[in-house]
């Protein structure tokens, strides 16, 4: 692909968090990414529209209208037969554009899920080897957060799929284990929620103790949640630090 420099309209760039900048409790995106999609047609913004409000945006990917045309993905190739721009993109929809959303990335040995939301006012957008659940509330998303990185999720996750695959950490996680689903009335689900925070707030600082702990609460809560016992915790936790040799 051909490396151009041009100036475009700021409206449609995004912050891009790729699978390396996810790291537990902690995403930084290091990349940008145009995002001239329609989330509710769940197709490119229509050619007149992008030429109108971003003209520059749209002679930018104009240059590139024959290498994109080119993609080997089939639904694309109907998308753009049946009249969709030819800079749609697949598998964006709403929940791409929520306000919190918790990620972790696909390819990797153990789930580190982490919190996003915005980055000088410009809602954060995972790449596509990354898993992202949207939610409604900030609080939702840091519960889930916490019971993701909790090593109740990791260890039921580790006996059925294989670790470094790159569908490890696929939205297949979801269905295959039960994750109860948030209440606002549920003093666990709340306390989970204000432990993520938390080790959010610390890994700004890469205080790795403080955060050690707050993990080993996130753990004991969680078994609380899910309905373990002390000595059923005590054994998942060696076995999935058997897992880890």
């Amino acid at each position: 692909v051909e490396n151009i420099q041009c100036a475009i309209e700021p409206d449609l760039l995004y912050p891009l968090l790729r699978g390396r900048d996810v790291r537990r409790w902690k995403a930084e995106p290091s990349a940008y990414i145009i995002m001239a999609q329609d989330p509710v047609k769940r197709k490119g913004i229509d050619e007149d529209i992008m030429k109108t409000k971003y003209p520059k945006t749209y002679m930018y990917l104009k240059r590139f209208e024959e290498v994109l045309m080119q993609r080997k993905s089939r639904g694309i190739k109907d998308m753009i037969k049946n009249g969709a721009p030819f800079y749609t993109m697949f598998a964006v929809g709403d929940y791409t554009f929520a306000p919190y959303k918790v990620i972790w990335p696909n390819i990797a040995s153990e789930i580190t899920s982490s919190v996003i939301s915005y980055k000088d006012n410009k809602l954060i957008l995972p790449q596509h080897i990354i898993t992202l659940v949207a939610c409604d509330t900030l609080e939702e998303a840091h519960y889930l957060c916490a019971i993701m990185n909790s090593n109740i999720v990791n260890f039921a996750l580790q006996a059925y799929s294989m670790r470094g695959g790159k569908s490890f950490g696929d939205p297949h996680v979801l269905q295959n284990i039960y994750i109860p689903k948030f209440s606002s009335k549920s003093y666990l689900h709340l306390y989970l929620a204000n432990l993520s925070e938390k080790a959010h707030e610390l890994s700004k600082n890469e205080d790795v103790e403080k955060i050690e702990k707050i993990e080993k609460e996130i753990n004991e809560v969680s078994a609380q949640i899910w309905g373990l016992t002390e000595e059923e915790l005590k054994e998942i936790n060696i076995s999935l630090n058997e897992l880890k040799q």
